[in-house]
C-alpha cells in the first residue's frame, strides 16, 4: 500500500481523496500512456464515470479518481482509459496550435478541460476557435491544442492534402449519438465522449479509434476555407490580436501576477460538485500544508502551488507531490527539494524532510522544487520535426552541456532518416508552451539547447517541462509576401502622401516592399512584406502610432492560396457586425468560427468589410454572408463594388443575417424579419449553402445643389455616397428612397440614436423610439402641408402630378418600415407587378404620420403615384431625404434616380422549410443534422 501523501492541486482542495486510498503503481499508467495518478476511493454522492458515463455504484471504493485531473472511472474501466491527464497531454502533441481567448466570464452548462468539474458560477475563460473551457485558476495548465487552422506549407500541392479530425473531449450538445456504436454518448454528469471540430462527429472514447482518421468537414465541406489553402507566419503575435478578437488588457492574466491573484493557497476554495467528499485534513490532523515554489522566477513573484503531506512522508512522496502540484509529468529521481527558509539552501534528506522544514511564525514551510538530471553535464533532448513531412512524433538525442545546435541537427535528421549534409536548409527553434499559448524563436547555430534548459529550470521547473524543439525546414519559396492591413488615415490622399505618412512612423528600416490597393475613400491601404520578422515589427510599430489623434487600425492578414481549393467548393465569407442585435452579433461571431474556419470569419469593427474581401480577392468563387442591419449589407455591398474590378470573384452571392431593427432587404430574401437567437447557428448555415440566387437592381440617386454647402449632416460613413466639387453627391441605392415626411422621422431618429448609441441596442427599444417619435410628429406642426407644390416629379421623361401629399417612397424592394408593403397587394390597374429585379421604381405617396402607421400596420396601402426606369426630382426647398436608412436635410436642387450599372447577386433563402424538431434535437450531433 503506497503513502496517503496527496497534493493540494489549488483547484478544488475539498477534492482529496478519503484517508483509505490505492496508488495505481507507476508503471501501469506509464503503459497506458494516459499518465492519470488513480487512487481509490469512496463516494458519497452520485458520481459517473468519466470513460463509459455510467454510474459508479456501492458503498465504499467504487472507484478510482485522478489525483491531478479528477477524471473518475469504474474498476472495469481503469485499463482502457485513453484520455490523457492534465499532466502528459501537452507531451502527447505532435504540433501545438495556441488558443485564442475571450475575456474571463461565466460559462453555462460547461465542463473545464483541466480539471474535468463543473464551470457552474465559477469564473472562466474559453477558447473562441474551439471548445477548450477552464477555470480562470486551472488556465495556468491549458493544453495548447487548438484546431489548426492555417496548415498550408508552400511544397504541397492539392492531391497530397489529408484532412485529419481533431478531437475535443467533453461538452458534447444534448442527445449527441456516437457514430461508431450508435449509442448516446454524452454526459450533462461529466466531462466525456469526443467530436471532431470541423466535421462534429460524435463518438465515444473507446469508439472513435474505430473511424475513418481521414476528416470531410461533414455538412459544412461545401461552404468551408480549407485550412491547407491559409497560410499565416507562425510569429509571436497572439491568436487573439491575428483573428480581431476584442479583449481588454487583463491584469490578472500577466505572468507577474501575485499568488493572490493566480493561485489559492488558503484551502478555503469550495465546489458544490465535490463538497460531500471526505477531506482527509479533517481527519489526519497530521498532514501540513506546504508551499511549493518552482524555481527562483516563482519565488520573485510569490508565485506558488500548496500541497497537503503528511509529516511522516519520505522525500520521494514529497516530490512526486510537488510535480503533481505543478502537473509535471516526470521520474521523481530526476528532482530535489531545498528549504527555502534555509540561508545555506541544504538539500532535504530523505528521512522525515517535512519535519525538518524551518517554521516561521505566521508563514507556513515552503520548499524549492529544483531539477537534477541523472547525469549533470550530459542528457537527452526531444527534438519534434516540425514541417519535414515524417511520421515520427519526436526523436531522442544524446547532448552534453556544449552540443550546439548544428550538432543536435545532425543526430536528429539522422535519426529521422534525412539528409544531413546541408544543413543551411534546416533551423532549430525554441518553442515554448504556456497557458495554452505557443512562443517560438529562432536558435543560432552556435547555441547549446542543453545549457539553456539548465538555466530554464533553474527559474522554473515548469517552463523547463513545456520548452521543446522543433527542426524545422527554411522556408525559401519566392512570392511568399505577409500583408498588413491599415486603416484610420485620412480619406482621399493620394498614394505618395501616404507613403510618406507610414515611413516617417516606420523608419527606412522597416519599409514596405508594396503598397496598395488603397481604398482612397475609406483611409485604408494594404502594405505587402516579403520578411515575416519585418512584417510583424512593423505591425507592432503601426499599432503604437496615430495620425491626427486617431489610433492606426492595424490587421495581420492571412494569405490564401485559390488552387488548394478542391473542386466544387465555395468558401463562405462571413462578417458579422457586432453592434447590431444586442449580443446576438457577438454570439454568432463565436459560433461560426467554431463551425468554420476562423479565418473567414470577420468582426466588422475591425476595419469593416476591406480586410476579407482582400483576403478572398484571389478565391475565384464564393459566397457572403452578412450578419446585420440592411446598413450593414449596404456597405458590404459598396465595399465589393470598389474591390471588384482587382477580384476574381467581382459579384459573389450575399446572404443575409438580419440583426438590425427594419431588415427590409431581408424579408424581401425570405432571410425573416431579424435573428431571435432560437435558430441554431449550424441551420443557418445550413440555409444559407440551400439558397438559390437571384439578382437586385440597384440603383444611382445623384443629388445636385443649386448651391454650395457644407457637408450635410447626418450622412453616415456606411452610406454609399460620394461628393464632387459641382455641388453633387452620388449614392447608391438598394432599397428605397425617401423624401419628406418618412425622413423627417427617420432623421429625428438618427440624430437620437448619434447623441446616446449605448441605448440604441434592441430591436424593441428602436421600435419603441420610432413609435414616439410619430405620435409626436402627430400633434406637431404640419411641416410638410405643401410638399406636392415643393417637389416636381418626373418619371421616363413624363411630368407626374403629385397628389396632395406629405411624402414621397421611391421603393425597389417591395418592404419598407419593418416589413410594410406601401404598394399594396397586386390589383388591376395601369402598373405592372413589381419586384426587386425588374428594372423599374415604385413611386409611393403619403399623407402624414396616421398614414405610415397605417400603412405599417396593415391598415391602409400608399398611394400609388408612378412606376419608371429613370426619376428626376426638382426640390424648390430644404426637405429631409433619406437613401437606405441614411437621413440628412438636402438643399435646393434636382435629384436624379437612373439605374446603376453596379449589379448586385443575392441569396434567397429555399422556401423548403425543414420539419420542426424538438430544440434538443436541434443541438444534437452534425451527424444527425447532416441527414436532414
Amino acid at each position: 500500500m503506497a503513502s496517503s501523501a496527496r497534493p493540494n492541486m489549488g483547484i478544488r482542495p475539498s477534492d482529496d481523496p478519503s484517508p483509505t486510498t490505492e496508488v495505481v503503481p507507476f508503471t501501469d499508467y506509464e503503459q497506458g500512456h494516459h499518465g492519470h495518478y488513480f487512487v481509490k476511493k469512496t463516494f458519497h454522492k452520485p458520481t459517473y464515470c468519466h470513460h463509459c458515463t455510467d454510474m459508479l455504484w456501492g458503498l465504499i471504493g467504487q472507484g478510482y479518481i485522478c489525483e491531478v485531473c479528477n477524471f473518475v472511472v469504474h474498476d472495469r474501466c481503469l485499463k482502457t482509459v485513453v484520455s490523457p491527464c492534465s499532466t502528459n497531454a501537452i507531451h502527447v502533441l505532435k504540433n501545438p496550435v495556441p488558443h485564442c481567448w475571450t475575456e474571463p466570464g461565466h460559462l453555462k452548462r460547461k465542463f473545464c478541460n483541466v480539471c474535468r468539474k463543473r464551470i457552474e458560477d465559477s469564473c472562466a475563460v474559453r477558447c473562441e476557435v474551439c471548445e477548450y473551457s477552464v477555470h480562470v485558476e486551472c488556465h495556468d495548465f491549458s493544453v495548447a491544442n487548438c484546431k489548426e487552422c492555417a496548415t498550408y506549407p508552400t511544397s504541397r500541392n492539392l492531391p497530397s492534402v489529408t484532412q485529419f479530425h481533431h478531437w475535443r473531449e467533453g461538452n458534447l450538445p444534448g442527445n449527441s449519438k456516437c457514430h461508431f456504436c450508435k449509442k448516446t454518448c454524452w454526459s450533462a454528469e461529466c466531462l466525456s465522449g469526443i467530436r471532431c471540430e470541423w466535421c462534429n462527429l460524435m463518438a465515444h472514447a473507446t469508439c472513435y479509434r474505430n473511424l475513418p482518421v481521414e476528416c470531410n468537414f461533414g455538412c459544412m465541406a461545401s461552404i468551408m476555407l480549407p485550412p491547407s489553402c491559409v497560410s499565416i507566419p507562425r510569429t509571436d503575435v497572439p491568436l487573439e490580436t491575428i483573428m480581431g478578437v476584442q479583449t481588454r488588457r487583463r491584469e490578472t492574466f500577466s505572468p507577474a501576477r501575485s499568488v493572490s491573484e493566480e493561485f489559492s493557497s488558503s484551502g478555503d476554495v469550495k465546489n458544490k460538485e465535490y463538497d460531500d467528499y471526505s477531506s482527509p485534513r479533517e481527519k489526519d490532523r497530521e498532514e501540513e500544508l506546504i508551499r511549493v515554489y518552482d524555481g527562483n522566477s516563482s519565488m520573485k513573484r510569490s508565485a506558488y502551488r500548496t500541497i497537503s503531506i503528511s509529516q511522516k512522508a519520505m522525500k520521494e512522496q514529497v516530490i512526486g507531490a510537488a510535480l503533481r502540484a505543478f502537473h509535471i509529468h516526470d521520474d521523481p529521481n530526476n528532482y530535489y527539494l531545498i528549504d527555502v527558509y534555509d540561508p545555506n539552501e541544504k538539500e532535504l534528506g530523505d528521512f522525515l524532510p517535512v519535519q525538518s522544514l524551518t517554521r516561521r511564525e505566521g508563514k507556513r514551510p515552503a520548499i524549492f522544487l529544483r531539477y537534477r538530471p541523472p547525469e549533470p553535464e550530459k542528457g537527452s533532448l526531444k527534438v519534434y520535426p516540425g514541417n519535414l513531412g515524417v511520421t515520427e512524433t519526436y526523436v531522442t538525442v544524446s547532448v552534453t552541456a556544449d552540443s550546439s545546435v548544428e550538432e543536435i541537427m545532425v543526430q536528429a535528421l539522422e535519426k529521422l532518416g534525412l539528409d544531413s549534409t546541408n544543413l543551411n536548409k534546416f533551423r532549430l527553434n525554441e518553442v515554448s508552451l504556456d497557458r495554452g499559448s505557443v512562443h517560438e524563436r529562432i536558435m543560432d547555430n552556435q547555441e547549446c539547447p542543453w545549457e539553456l534548459l539548465r538555466n530554464i529550470a533553474r527559474e522554473s521547473i515548469r517552463q523547463m517541462s513545456l520548452t521543446r524543439f522543433y527542426l524545422q525546414q527554411k522556408d525559401e519559396s519566392p512570392g511568399i509576401t505577409v500583408a498588413l492591413f491599415i486603416g484610420n488615415l485620412p480619406p482621399n490622399l493620394s498614394q505618395r502622401q501616404y507613403e510618406k505618412i507610414l515611413i516617417d512612423m516606420l523608419g527606412k528600416p522597416y519599409r514596405f516592399k508594396q503598397i496598395g490597393p488603397i481604398y482612397y475613400e475609406y483611409g485604408s491601404l494594404i502594405v505587402s512584406y516579403d520578411n515575416a520578422d519585418i512584417a510583424v515589427k512593423a505591425f507592432y510599430m503601426l499599432r503604437e502610432c496615430s495620425f491626427d489623434d486617431k489610433n492606426l487600425l492595424v490587421l495581420l492578414l492571412p494569405n490564401i492560396t485559390p488552387e488548394m481549393i478542391p473542386p466544387g467548393i465555395r468558401p463562405l465569407l462571413v462578417f458579422v457586425n457586432v453592434k447590431s442585435g444586442g449580443c446576438q452579433g457577438l454570439e454568432l461571431l463565436s459560433s461560426f468560427r467554431k463551425l468554420l474556419n476562423p479565418y473567414q470569419v470577420y468582426d466588422l469593427e475591425n476595419g469593416g468589410p476591406l480586410p476579407g474581401l482582400y483576403v478572398f480577392r484571389r478565391v475565384k468563387d464564393y459566397k457572403i454572408l452578412v450578419c446585420g442591419g440592411d446598413g450593414t449589407v449596404g456597405w458590404t455591398l459598396q465595399c465589393l463594388d470598389n474591390v471588384g474590378q482587382d477580384s476574381e470573384c467581382s459579384s459573389p452571392p450575399c446572404a443575409i443575417l438580419p440583426l438590425g431593427t427594419g431588415n427590409d432587404l431581408a424579408r424581401v430574401l425570405r432571410w425573416g424579419p431579424g435573428y431571435t437567437g432560437g435558430e441554431e447557428p449550424l441551420t443557418l448555415l445550413k440555409d444559407v449553402i440551400d439558397a438559390e440566387e437571384i439578382r437586385l437592381d440597384r440603383w444611382t440617386v445623384v443629388f445636385h445643389s443649386d448651391e454650395k454647402t457644407d457637408d450635410k449632416p447626418g450622412i453616415v460613413t456606411n452610406s454609399s455616397g460620394s461628393t464632387s466639387e459641382d455641388n453633387t453627391a452620388i449614392f447608391v441605392m438598394n432599397n428605397y428612397f425617401g423624401i419628406g415626411i418618412d425622413a423627417d422621422l427617420c432623421l429625428d431618429f438618427h440624430n437620437a440614436r448619434e447623441e446616446n448609441p449605448n441605448k440604441f441596442n434592441s430591436r424593441l427599444h428602436n421600435k419603441g423610439v420610432y413609435f414616439k417619435m410619430g405620435l409626436r410628429k402627430m400633434v406637431g406642426r404640419k411641416l410638410w402641408r405643401d410638399f406636392n407644390k415643393e417637389v416636381r416629379l418626373e418619371v421616363d421623361g413624363k411630368i407626374v402630378d403629385l397628389p396632395p401629399v406629405e411624402g414621397i417612397i421611391i421603393l425597389n424592394i417591395l418592404s419598407w418600415g419593418s416589413g410594410a408593403n406601401p404598394w399594396g397587394p397586386e390589383r388591376e390597374d395601369q402598373f405592372l407587378k413589381p419586384n426587386h429585379y425588374d428594372g423599374m421604381l415604385e413611386v409611393v405617396g403619403v399623407t402624414g404620420v396616421v398614414h405610415m402607421g397605417q400603412i405599417q400596420s396593415g391598415l391602409r396601402n400608399g398611394i400609388r403615384i408612378a412606376q419608371g426606369g429613370h426619376l428626376r426630382i426638382r426640390l424648390n426647398s430644404e426637405m429631409p431625404v433619406q437613401v437606405d436608412g441614411e437621413p440628412w436635410i438636402q438643399s435646393t436642387g434636382e435629384v436624379v434616380v437612373l439605374r446603376s450599372a453596379l449589379k448586385a447577386t443575392m441569396l434567397r433563402k429555399s422556401k423548403m422549410k425543414r420539419r420542426n424538431t424538438e430544440s434538443a434535437l436541434a443541438s444534437s450531433s452534425a451527424e444527425r443534422s447532416c441527414e436532414d
